[in-house]
């Protein structure tokens, strides 16, 4: 019987996930400003995807500020930077509010910062007997519900969506909540050429697809230290990863683009997900699947909704699908790591009833895991 190289790990919480091949789900929980659910499919041979749900104090202070953070970190080439992420990045966030600092966008980005600098620290202690450390990283997708508002922060192309009630019409609609780092937006390709105007092939059109150095499709992620620091440019890297030239400043960002709203009662859910599930449903797709189908398996019933359009595009049954397993799965779909947080606005004024910590994680220890 195949076993999965990762395993959900709840504290705090009454009921743990349940297995469905490689679909992990936590069907219904409680965070404290409502309810979420959440899923998990492996597509690659070992999960690069991490999904991450933390709700209650956002210090250690124990006066301090209750609030909901979701957290999605889509790895590659390799799960070491995403389990990083989501061992370092909320505690970071923790410790530098219990410094006095409140919530706010350069709180969130000091937390990113110190999560950046944690991971190549440990990429460059591991240099000599882990070289391909240098070559792993991690999109981050980050959502804090705190005092009403919600702050959304993303390095790499994950993406939040919120689902409103448009007013009048009992209709729900969609609003993209995260702005996307791929060099397939022009923009991104845009913003790539200003800052490096004497580098002609900072992005290059591979396959119909393009990267950054021609190596990469996210400008923005944790890790990735091949591409920020020169000194990881050289042997015992894999030569795939190195540039034939050096180059003098960072060439990928850790800096996420952080979106601020604040919530109005006809907010009624959130779609965090990797672009494992975008790449097959539409923001109003995604946002119709929630909305007209009860709380419970949201996350779960996104997912699969992805996978039959996997199964689709292929020409195969979605039960046909369910039979392949990981690694050869990846040739169908990416991993997808979905959390939909749903918001009770009448919670935002009462005392929050419940401190939760849900996520998924390897199965075994890793060195990345400090």
């Amino acid at each position: 019987m195949f076993k999965p190289c990762w395993r959900p790990c709840v504290v705090d919480d009454s009921t743990d996930g349940r297995f469905d091949g490689l679909l992990w789900s936590k069907d219904l929980g409680s965070h404290v400003y409502g309810q979420f659910s959440m899923a998990v499919v492996q597509a690659n041979f070992c999960l690069e995807d991490r999904g991450q749900l933390e709700s209650g104090s956002l210090s250690t202070i124990d006066s301090g500020p209750q609030g909901t953070f979701v957290g999605v970190y889509d790895g590659h080439a390799g799960d070491e930077a995403s389990r990083f992420i989501t061992n370092n990045l909320f505690p970071n966030l923790r410790r530098i509010m219990s410094k006095g600092q409140e919530l706010s966008e350069n709180v969130i980005k000091k937390a990113f910062e110190a999560t950046e600098d944690g991971f190549l620290s440990l990429v460059r202690k591991q240099w000599l007997v882990k070289p391909h450390m240098a070559s792993v990283g991690s999109c981050c997708l980050v959502g804090v519900l705190c005092n009403g508002l919600l702050y959304t922060a993303n390095a790499g192309d994950s993406r939040a969506v919120l689902g409103t009630l448009v007013k009048g019409s009992g209709q729900v609609t969609a609003v993209q909540m995260s702005m996307e780092h791929n060099a397939n937006i022009g923009s991104v390709r845009d913003e790539l050429s200003s800052l490096h105007p004497d580098d002609p092939e900072i992005v290059v059109l591979k396959h119909k697809v393009w990267r950054v150095k021609g190596l990469i499709q996210v400008s923005r992620s944790i890790g990735d230290a091949y591409l920020k620091r020169a000194e990881f440019n050289r042997e015992p890297l894999h030569s795939k990863y190195r540039l034939p030239e050096t180059f003098h400043k960072p060439i990928l960002s850790p800096e996420p683009a952080i979106l601020v709203h604040r919530l109005r009662p006809e907010d009624q859910f959130i779609i965090f997900a990797s672009d494992g599930l975008w790449e097959h449903l539409s923001n109003e797709e995604a946002v119709s699947i929630v909305q007209n189908y009860p709380r419970h398996a949201s996350a779960k019933r996104l997912v699969k909704a992805a996978l039959m359009e996997a199964a689709k595009k292929r020409e195969i049954r979605y039960s046909d699908l369910k039979k392949i397993g990981r690694g050869v799965r990846r040739h169908f779909h990416d991993d997808i790591t979905v959390v939909v947080l749903f918001i009770d606005s009448h919670l935002f004024n009462g005392v929050p009833h419940t401190n939760c910590s849900i996520s998924v994680k390897a199965g075994v220890s890793s060195a990345a895991e400090q």
